[in-house]
């Protein structure tokens, strides 16, 4: 007894989505890293305490903003991967 074994695909539109949701997640891991490496240049700067200080909350401010931009932009993408993937038959 032979069984076939059929491999669904994705529409069109389920792979624009697919590789929108990898491309984003590139994209702030890109985004986050160059940020971070950035923020820290700028804390090394410093000449103060002060100045350090102020460096260092706006950079766990930043990050915090990118967090939680990459968090929800993953759930609502990965939400639309999910929904547009291949049905079993």
């Amino acid at each position: 007894m032979e069984s076939k074994v059929e491999k669904n695909q994705r529409s069109l539109f389920g792979k624009i989505v697919k590789y929108t949701f990898i491309g984003f997640n590139i994209l702030m891991l890109v985004w986050f890293i160059g940020g971070m490496a950035s923020a820290s240049k700028s804390i090394e700067n410093a000449t103060t305490e002060a100045e350090q200080a102020g460096a260092t909350i706006g950079t766990g401010l930043g990050a915090m903003f990118i967090i939680f931009i990459w968090i929800t932009g993953a759930i609502i993408l990965g939400i639309m991967t999910l929904l547009t993937r291949a049905k079993r038959k």
